[in-house]
């Protein structure tokens, strides 16, 4: 008989308080709180920041110390003799007030709740008191959370300060070269959500002068739910511009009341008090721009967030599984909005499980894609602090992780099923044939318009009986015909059998196919431009190749090229990421943006294929061409195959 498994069934550890919904307003208390995590090397820390403290910040400080679990501390006495506020010992329930020091007790695990401090027993295993309680805070305070990571070994705190910087949160971390032990502070640095790295002394001063900047006061006094945001449409609309020019996404979409809190969280850490005088510090200090669109892309995410999700999921998956058809195809997911990883990486470790435990050894494909190549990379790297330790259970941690110095890694056999890529869901055009779409991340940021035009797309791309999984403050609303809600608490909807309706050009505001076409120049502009791409294939090339246009549109077939490109009827131009067979669409999309970004030659080699019963491997070559009017770019796409030796 078969054992009944809790497939998503996470560690056992203190309840944390979570949210995946949209960046929303303080929850807890109507003044600001700041998290201080130290280890070893943290007395000293403390005190010389505390010693820096005026005594009328009107922040709450709580001071989370690993300490030796079976003798008493004596921290809160040390303390007390340099700081100006009340220093006090934390007991089960304390509310939390205004200018006063709050300090943990030993062998204990502590959360902010509604905006008091509760305790539980410290459990047994690794214990990571820093990132509980930042977790905590995150979810509770919202923007007017503050964590600081001071001295200390290992990595405790770098998952509480995500958290605290996703919610709109403010994040420091002492200077590695002034702490005793330089570990925890930079592990934090790492995770690039920290946004002041100063000494113990300098966040003092910095926290002093957060404590009077208006976005972090409630508008109302005394009201929680208050809060001030950036005003301004005109400004607004220029730092829209800006970031479309430097980042192609376009931000215009997304809730407004989300980018303004996002960019209210920038003004803060830049000390400015006006959207306008922001839109000008942003014109003269192009690194801001970045950083505004790190910040803007930051999303809530973890390990098996929402399990019971993830159980009801994979019995829909096995139910379909044992229901008959194909049983040699691969499994097909597409989490839109990946982040870092977490969410592909959990699905892969629960479907390599089902499908190990049903006895059906079939391959697995997992795409990841998100518009942010920082998040990307990390999740290519697939190594994650050990603070994930929370919500990974030991037996999924030994099977599927490998402990490394910076934390865990994902384990080979799950990386390779797992491909990240840019793509931006609102104009890409979309993944086909799949399984199952996972958008927990996207849907919470887009405005109303952008959700109709992006759930059109994960029903063209599902298969006829394909799941799609969305957040807990998400829905079909939009599109509410396309999906058939199969479990509602949890967010699980099936795909309805009627037409797609995604439009041609997969674009919000405007079509591809406006784009001047190669083959339409006339004149001896059209005879340059052939020129030019006759030269280097003459010099460099006898191969099978496209030119396409900067909007991916192919505009010349050379050779023979169904090998490599699937035949769209009736489309005078097609789209290469939409004729590009399975396995070559998400390196063909990376080659032609790395050229297009380095404006020189980029290279994809081993993109393994069938063709006519062998087995093949394919090296991409993309050549950017500049066209003959200024800004036009072109890309000469080159095929070059090898046929694999049978094994």
């Amino acid at each position: 008989m078969e054992e009944n498994v809790n497939i998503a069934e996470g560690p056992q550890r203190p309840e944390i308080i979570t949210t995946n919904t949209d960046t929303s307003p303080p929850r807890g208390n109507p003044f600001p709180i700041v998290g201080i995590g130290a280890s070893a090397g943290g007395l000293e820390a403390f005190t010389e920041l505390l010693s820096a403290l005026p005594l009328d910040t009107g922040m709450s400080f709580v001071l989370v110390q690993h300490l030796d679990p079976v003798h008493e501390s004596l921290l809160p006495e040390l303390l007390a003799a340099h700081s100006r506020m009340p220093v006090l010992t934390v007991h089960d329930g304390m509310e939390v007030e205004p200018n006063c020091v709050y300090v943990i007790p030993p062998n204990t695990s502590m959360e902010l709740v509604d905006g008091s401090l509760g305790l539980v027993a410290r459990e047994q295993g690794v214990h990571l008191p820093i990132d509980i309680f930042f977790r905590s805070l995150a979810a509770v305070q919202g923007s007017r959370a503050i964590g600081v990571v001071l001295s200390g070994n290992a990595s405790d705190g770098s998952v509480g300060v995500r958290d605290i910087k996703a919610e709109c949160g403010i994040t420091f971390a002492q200077n590695e070269v002034t702490a005793r032990f330089g570990g925890m502070p930079r592990n934090a640095v790492a995770t690039g959500a920290v946004d002041y790295v100063l000494t113990p002394a300098e966040i003092a001063r910095e926290l002093a002068a957060l404590a009077k900047h208006p976005f972090l006061i409630p508008s109302r006094p005394g009201d929680a739910q208050s809060e001030t945001l950036p005003e301004g449409e005109t400004a607004l609309r220029r730092i829209f511009t800006l970031l479309h020019k430097t980042t192609r996404v376009d931000f215009s979409r997304y809730k407004p009341t989300t980018v303004r809190r996002r960019i209210g969280r920038r003004m803060m850490v830049h000390r400015i008090d006006t959207l306008g005088e922001y839109t000008h510090y942003v014109e003269h200090h192009p690194a801001e721009l970045q950083e505004l669109y790190r910040d803007l892309l930051i999303s809530v995410t973890s390990f098996f967030r929402d399990p019971e999700a993830f159980e009801a999921l994979m019995q829909l998956i096995v139910s379909a599984l044992t229901s008959g058809g194909n049983t040699e195809e691969p499994v097909r997911v597409w989490v839109p909005g990946c982040a870092t990883g977490e969410e592909v990486y959990s699905l892969a470790i629960c479907l390599y499980e089902v499908l190990k435990d049903n006895r059906r050894p079939v391959p697995l494909q997992l795409f990841g894609t998100d518009i942010s190549e920082v998040a990307l990379d990390r999740a290519r790297h697939g190594i994650y602090p050990a603070g994930v330790e929370e919500d990974i259970t030991p037996e999924r941690l030994r099977r599927f992780f490998t402990k490394v110095d910076s934390g865990y890694q994902i384990n080979k056999v799950i990386r390779e099923s797992c491909v990240f890529a840019r793509h931006d869901v609102t104009k890409d055009p979309p993944f086909s044939k799949l399984d199952l779409v996972s958008c927990r991340n996207i849907l919470i940021y887009l405005d109303q318009t952008a959700q109709r035009h992006v759930l059109p797309v994960f029903h063209y791309a599902l298969k006829p009986n394909g799941l799609l999984l969305l957040g807990s403050a998400e829905s079909t609303g939009a599109a509410a015909d396309l999906f058939l809600p199969l479990d509602s608490p949890n967010k699980i909807y099936g795909r309805r059998g009627i037409a797609p309706r995604v439009p041609l050009d997969l674009a919000l505001g405007g079509s591809a196919l406006d784009t001047p076409s190669l083959l339409s120049a006339s004149g001896s502009s059209a005879v340059e431009l052939q020129k030019r791409f006759d030269r280097i294939i003459q010099s460099k090339y006898s191969p099978d190749a496209v030119v396409i246009n900067a909007e991916f549109q192919i505009l010349q077939f050379r050779g023979h090229t169904s090998e490599y490109l699937k035949p769209l009827p009736g489309q005078a131009n097609p789209n290469v990421l939409s004729a590009a067979r399975e396995n070559l669409l998400l390196p063909l999309r990376r080659a032609v943006e790395e050229a297009s970004e380095t404006n020189a030659p980029a290279r994809e080699s081993g993109i393994e294929f069938q063709s006519s019963g062998q087995k093949m491997s394919i090296t991409l070559e993309v050549t950017p061409v500049p066209g003959t009017e200024p800004g036009e770019k072109y890309f000469l796409l080159v095929f070059v195959p090898k046929v694999l030796a049978s094994s």
